[in-house]
């Protein structure tokens, strides 16, 4: 066991750091970059060099990061596009997608090189709300289940399916995630009651 945990430290230098200094470094990444003004600035650049000089402790591959972060591109996107309601807003606009972006690749860092169990003794440790840190744990438990139902259900549609068409594919798409919000619904209603019936509060 513990020769296993030094490679895997070999492998992840900052896997040694205590989950507690990483955690203290993210925030104060997020905190930091946050609040800097809300316009284009050379100060983004103290986050963004302090995340490129952490990248290689890291070691955390660019196409796993690149697909993490397209993932939360649409969400970035949408918010940024928000401030362009108002007159002048292009540099906020700017502001709030760079901001964004180094926020999300401060906690990208910090999930690759932490396990996930760490971070929330970490947080149980400052006290956060006992109900926000269980959901945060069955949340991170059963996102592989869903996962695997998405990849059963679109297997299923595939095998029934026999045409090409763009259109037929999103329809597609569109019932898979109706489909799988109902069954989410009706597992966590599953696991609620199976949990109240032993006892949980």
């Amino acid at each position: 066991m513990h020769l296993e945990e030094t490679k895997l430290s070999r492998h992840k230098p900052l896997q040694g750091v205590p989950p507690r200094i990483k955690l203290a470094v993210t925030l104060a990444i997020v905190t930091g970059t946050v609040l800097i003004e809300r316009r284009p600035s050379v100060l983004y650049c103290i986050p963004a060099g302090i995340l490129l000089l952490l990248w290689p402790f890291a070691r955390m591959p660019i196409g796993y990061a690149l697909r993490r972060l397209l993932m939360a591109e649409f969400f970035i996107v949408g918010i940024a596009l928000l401030t362009l309601l108002r007159p002048s807003s292009a540099p906020i606009f700017i502001a709030v997608f760079i901001k964004s972006n180094l926020c999300v690749l401060a906690m990208l860092l910090l999930s690759w090189t932490t396990p996930f169990h760490d971070i929330l003794g970490e947080l149980r440790r400052l006290r956060l709300p006992s109900v926000m840190l269980t959901t945060l744990a069955l949340m991170y438990r059963y996102l592989p289940v869903l996962l695997e139902e998405t990849r059963r259900m679109q297997r299923a549609r595939a095998s029934r399916t026999f045409s090409r068409h763009r259109r037929l594919a999103w329809h597609s798409v569109s019932a898979i995630v109706g489909q799988l919000f109902v069954r989410s619904a009706d597992r966590a209603e599953r696991i609620y009651l199976a949990m109240c019936a032993r006892g949980w509060k």
